[in-house]
């Protein structure tokens, strides 16, 4: 007898501490349903690529648990649990909601949960997905804190305006370079807000003009 399912893939946008991409994500999981007696049609295979795991409101798991919802699917396969969310509660929310759908929510990376013992480890699994991803979290912002300490410009995503951004070279860090155009735009900026006491509106409406 063949059943039907969706398959779920997710990668964050922070993509060195994701392992592989959303393409070997869902291959895997293609692989695990046929292995399975598993049917997914073509459009029901959802990526959310550059989506956090720490958020419900993602459109391909949106379309997933809407199919669970209207009845259309008997299970759904993802690669596993942290894939599904990185936090726990919605872990259990997701679970529990796919049950009460009748849905079974299968985990290429995990044994069936079935039996109490299978469930209380995939609950386990997603504590533990979540305490790694809290202590990457703390270790970025203190590593970010103390470069900004120390005057490392590597603390921001990118140069601010008026600023050029210089690799680090041999001998030499990382650094920023004043652009003097720019510079001098800032300055303009600067004297209008704290000497003439503009507002933000008539300051942007000057640079527009």
């Amino acid at each position: 007898m063949t059943k039907t399912a969706a398959i779920y893939a997710r990668v964050s946008s922070d993509r060195q501490k994701e392992s592989g991409t959303i393409a070997s994500q869902t291959a895997a999981v293609r692989e695990c349903a046929q292995a399975r007696a598993y049917i997914v049609p073509p459009e029901w295979v959802f990526e959310d690529d550059g989506f956090s795991g720490a958020r419900l409101d993602r459109p391909g798991l949106e379309a997933v648990r809407d199919l669970a919802a209207e009845g259309r699917i008997e299970a759904v396969l993802v690669l596993s649990p942290d894939r599904l969310s990185r936090k726990y509660a919605y872990q259990v929310l997701l679970l529990e909601e796919f049950a009460r759908c009748g849905v079974a929510c299968e985990f290429v990376e995990s044994p069936p949960a079935e039996t109490p013992q299978e469930r209380l480890l995939v609950q386990v699994q997603g504590m533990i997905a979540e305490y790694e991803r809290a202590q990457i979290a703390e270790r970025s912002r203190r590593g970010k804190r103390h470069k900004a300490r120390n005057g490392s410009p590597s603390v921001l995503s990118g140069a601010p305006y008026g600023y050029r951004y210089v690799k680090r070279s041999e001998g030499l860090e990382a650094r920023y370079e004043v652009l003097a155009g720019e510079a001098a735009v800032v300055r303009q900026v600067f004297d209008s807000y704290t000497r003439e006491q503009c507002s933000m509106g008539a300051i942007a409406r000057s640079l527009t003009e």
